[in-house]
């Protein structure tokens, strides 16, 4: 099976290449906010004197050709990451109009400074087993970090896609190249696996397993919170203001790596040991809306769930749902999503539920039949025979199960984890 996927390198350009970095950038963004502006002012009407504009990435490719002559900066910049910038503004219309995503907003300087190049125009080059170079146009050869090769086609070649430059939140610079790769067929494995999610323990598993974020991550953000102190005190607009702002911007930079580091770990483990994974169907963005309310209406206990916000974004938990998703669609395993109402109220020995069982956030101990047990790692068994249950209904051998009868044969579903429940047809 041919798949796209990319590869991300930390970049050590000159500074002579940070200052051409930025400068595609800005002009990227520019001509992307340009014709969102075009658009968004005329939309399919005709000019004065019945001349129709066709405001797509071919018909505004015209203009942009005349913006260049007329302009020796921008025309100074690679025309291709400014075509590439109008097909990401149809790429945004198209979304919003299919309902996929809102309406398409103009790019703000730090928050959108990247561009984008297709795969014939980069070339790659190995200077020594640690760095290689990448050749930008406009820009030249510039050095990264090689950390792991390329993924290949079958024949062994690597066909690059396509190239995007962006720039980190640390300041910093990275490429992230999509290259055309070959997956190998294998067995699926036979065994299944549910995780619950938390704050206290951000992965739970039903094989008894807990996952923990590195300790450092702890005392980081210790350090991320004198740092916000630091940023607040500075008068904004000043060169302390910049250095504290670049300090906060580090440390979070490598709390998020530390995330996405973990999490990457994880899936690839469990998407090449199992297959099948369980999951809560958890609606994080709403889980996370704040509760500050309006002047009118404001809301309550406001601290108390900005500080449960805090604790769910930082652990992490819609990065593994990605990265599972599709780990195991390489691997040939599914993904299921379960309701997640009375996972923690419901004995995995059992199937009894009841809301007294949760003695405490670490404790279930059943109010029926005496047992007692890690209450993450019993929401995870539940969530795994919840999964088990739907696989079932999937392949057309049980009836669907609603949520309250899920919870109550819990207990029976869970014992049947059988390797003839996941044959690699």
């Amino acid at each position: 099976m041919q798949t796209i996927r990319g590869h991300v390198y930390r970049l050590k350009p000159t500074p002579e290449q940070e200052v051409l970095l930025a400068q595609t950038a800005g002009v990227t963004r520019l001509v992307y906010n340009l014709a969102l502006e075009q658009r968004r002012t005329w939309g399919g009407r005709p000019f004065a004197g019945g001349d129709p504009r066709n405001f797509g990435a071919k018909g505004l490719s015209r203009e942009l050709s005349e913006l260049r002559s007329d302009f020796d900066w921008i025309r100074a910049i690679s025309q291709t990451a400014q075509n590439q910038a109008l097909i990401d503004l149809d790429r945004a219309y198209a979304n919003f109009f299919e309902g996929r995503a809102g309406y398409p907003r103009p790019r703000k300087r730090g928050a959108a400074d990247s561009f984008r190049h297709v795969g014939r125009e980069i070339a790659l080059r190995k200077l020594n087993a640690k760095w290689s170079e990448v050749r930008i146009p406009k820009i030249g050869w510039i050095r990264y970090r090689d950390t792991r090769p390329l993924r290949a086609r079958a024949d062994g070649t690597v066909e690059i896609r396509n190239a995007t430059l962006r720039r980190r939140p640390d300041g910093g610079w990275e490429i992230s190249i999509a290259t055309r790769c070959e997956i190998e067929e294998r067995l699926v494995p036979a065994a299944a696996v549910g995780i619950d999610r938390g704050v206290a323990v951000p992965y739970a598993l039903s094989t008894g397993e807990m996952v923990h974020l590195p300790k450092t991550v702890k005392r980081r953000r210790a350090a991320i919170r004198r740092a916000q102190k630091t940023l607040s005190r500075r008068k904004r607009g000043s060169a302390r203001y910049a250095r504290a702002r670049r300090r906060l911007a580090t440390l979070r930079a490598r709390d998020a790596r530390a995330r996405a580091h973990l999490a990457h770990v994880l899936s690839r483990r469990l998407a090449r040991g199992h297959g099948l994974v369980a999951i809560e169907d958890l609606k994080i963005g709403a889980m996370t809306r704040s509760a500050r309310g309006t002047a009118e209406a404001p809301g309550r206990n406001v601290a108390q769930k900005a500080g449960l916000n805090r604790g769910i974004l930082n652990v992490g938990w819609h990065a593994l749902e990605r990265m599972l998703d599709y780990k195991l669609e390489e691997t040939g395993g599914i993904l299921i999503k379960v309701p997640a109402a009375y996972t923690s109220q419901t004995c995995a020995v059992c199937g009894h539920v009841d809301a007294r069982s949760r003695e405490s956030q670490a404790l279930f101990a059943c109010t029926a039949c005496g047992a007692q047990t890690n209450a993450d790692i019993n929401a995870a068994k539940n969530i795994l025979a919840r999964a088990l249950a739907r696989d079932e209904d999937r392949r057309g051998n049980a009836p669907l199960l609603d949520v309250e009868a899920q919870a109550s044969a819990a207990h029976e579903a869970s014992t049947h984890l059988g390797p003839e429940r996941f044959d690699a047809a």
